[in-house]
């Protein structure tokens, strides 16, 4: 039974920076391509950042380009986000997914979930 359990979200000033962790049990990330994606109140689940299964490509939403950074490590079996530059509207509850598919950019293209993390960005 795979798992993915999100760590790291907490409140933060603006300008500031936080690491979300996500570690996997069940299964092993090399084998999926991962994704951090963002749900703030109101509106619908986001693409924030993606890697594919060897880590070899990542890609990002225009709104947080620059500013965050998807990596993993296998040994650990966790993919990270480095979000850095925060701003009040990445304020959200932060989900870590897995999909099968070479490249995981939509919600419906992710197999498993994590439970998701709070990050609140105060002004």
């Amino acid at each position: 039974q795979v798992q993915l359990v999100e760590s790291g979200g907490r409140l933060v000033q603006a300008g500031g920076s936080l690491r979300l962790s996500c570690t996997a049990s069940g299964g092993t990330i090399s084998s999926w391509s991962m994704g951090w994606f963002r749900q703030a109140p109101g509106k619908e689940r986001e693409f924030v950042a993606g890697i594919n299964w060897s880590g070899s490509n990542t890609y990002y939403a225009d709104s947080v380009k620059g500013r965050f950074t998807i990596s993993e490590d296998n040994a650990k079996n966790t993919v990270y986000l480095q979000m850095n530059s925060l701003k009040p509207e990445d304020t959200a509850v932060y989900y870590c997914a897995a999909s099968w598919r070479n490249e995981l950019r939509l919600p419906e293209d992710a197999n498993y979930w994590g439970q998701g993390t709070q990050v609140t960005v105060s002004s």
